[in-house]
């Protein structure tokens, strides 16, 4: 058993400027622990509610006062003296104080950065990835990097939100990071020959104008891992998050960004169906509206043998809410972002449930993120197979990667990486080679 002692919390800022809340928590013992609730850029319609002030006149509207107002003043003196000795204990209690369905009462923010650093103080002196996980089973996932932003990521012309390579070809993460680090650097080169922009978006890819907000991106990721004489399928794979949700408008999907024009719910799926014939595309995430169910059974109907479909909004890391879609059969695999349900716990519940349910499992980021590590010891630890992190670029990104270095280094001869035998195990990614016809795949 442990014993809280001391429980404060601050608002500092994440990696966009935005107001967030850090969590300061000492058990009697000494053990101290600090954590930091991430956010959103662009957010499901159920998840858990992130507190904002509302003081237009502070931060436009988006302090975290309230927030830590609430650890201090409804959360520690509840908390402070309590006896547990499990995390499910501390974040049942949490979640009832709250006693709200989506955290309303004492924001997600709040309560997550006090579940976070209560995990932290648990594991104490113990490895994080040693404390959460399963013991001899230490996996090293595959890292999915963010190099091309749009959609809410970024204010370029293009619609679809994020462009990912992913080195599943790798031996060892640390030569998974160096080939991601490497095709980001000819991403750069890439884009300047062309005479586009390299600034870059929220998660640190590169956010340049193009002429087509769907393949173009394709092309030039292809044109990357070629450069580096890396080979697209046996080396280096793509994954795309669409956030349909955002296209989403009365029934169909707008690329108002760019083409300006309405697609169907069978159009998108005939688009991504033309990716996978001419790209080694091998994961979509939300390729369609959360509330177009019927939507995505035909989509994991046509494709779902072919290529990892990852609900995000769709599942919003709730176990309930991915129980209901793996009953309704839709979707192959979730992702995992702690503050979209606000306690540590009920991520691990959601993962445990996609893992029985042989769903693929993806540890995630946030847009605006913080120097917190968290998540790297997360993915090792239940074993998930696959991290997105952003970039291999920017402090808040990097922190991920260079965590995961840490891990393979103390693992040492027993550190496994995810890599290529992983994604074939899942079933996701079959094809030996593809055919890249780059212009007559663009649909348009």
């Amino acid at each position: 058993m442990v014993a809280i002692a001391e429980l404060s919390a601050r608002e500092i800022l994440d990696s966009r400027g935005v107001p967030t809340v850090e969590v300061d928590l000492r058990l009697k013992s000494g053990v101290f622990a600090r954590a930091a609730a991430p956010s959103g850029g662009s957010r499901g319609r159920r998840e858990a509610l992130e507190l904002r002030d509302g003081d237009l006149g502070r931060y436009e509207g988006r302090g975290v006062r309230r927030a830590v107002a609430n650890v201090r003043e409804f959360i520690a003196p509840v908390v402070c003296g309590m006896e547990f000795s499990q995390l499910c204990v501390l974040d049942r209690l949490l979640i009832d104080l709250d006693g709200t369905g989506d955290r309303s009462r004492l924001g997600a923010n709040a309560i997550l950065a006090v579940s976070i650093a209560a995990t932290r103080a648990l594991a104490g002196t113990q490895n994080l990835y040693e404390y959460l996980g399963l013991h001899g089973q230490h996996r090293l996932p595959v890292p999915m990097f963010n190099v091309i932003n749009g959609g809410a990521h970024a204010g370029n012309n293009i619609d679809l939100q994020e462009f990912m390579i992913v080195p599943v070809g790798a031996p060892t993460f640390s030569e998974a990071l160096r080939m991601g680090v490497e095709t980001y650097s000819a991403l750069r080169s890439v884009l300047r020959k062309a005479g586009m922009s390299t600034s870059v978006g929220d998660e640190g890819g590169f956010a340049p104008e193009l002429d087509s907000s769907h393949t173009q991106p394709l092309d030039l990721l292809m044109s990357a891992i070629e450069h580096t004489g890396l080979k697209p399928v046996r080396d280096v794979v793509i994954a795309v998050d669409v956030a349909a949700g955002a296209l989403a408008d009365a029934g169909s999907y707008v690329f108002r960004k760019s083409l300006r024009r309405r697609r169907t719910t069978d159009e998108m799926i005939r688009l991504y169906a033309s990716w996978l014939k001419h790209y080694p595309v091998w994961s979509i995430e939300d390729g369609l509206a959360e509330v177009d169910i019927e939507g995505w059974r035909a989509l994991t109907a046509e494709l779902g043998q072919r290529v990892q479909l990852v609900g995000d909004d769709l599942f919003v890391t709730s176990p309930l809410r991915l129980r209901a879609g793996i009953l309704e059969g839709i979707a192959n695999a979730v992702l995992i972002k702690l503050n979209q349900v606000g306690t540590v716990s009920e991520a691990l519940d959601t993962i445990a449930e996609a893992t029985r349910s042989r769903y693929g499992v993806i540890i995630s980021h946030r847009a605006g993120e913080t120097a917190c590590d968290f998540i790297a010891d997360l993915a090792v630890a239940t074993n998930a197979g696959q991290i997105k992190a952003g970039a291999p670029a920017r402090g808040e990104r990097v922190a991920k990667y260079n965590r995961l270095l840490r891990i393979e280094e103390a693992l040492g001869a027993a550190a496994q990486y995810a890599g290529l035998d992983f994604v074939r195990r899942g079933g996701f990614f079959a094809r030996e080679s593809i055919e890249h016809t780059p212009r007559s795949a663009r649909i348009t």
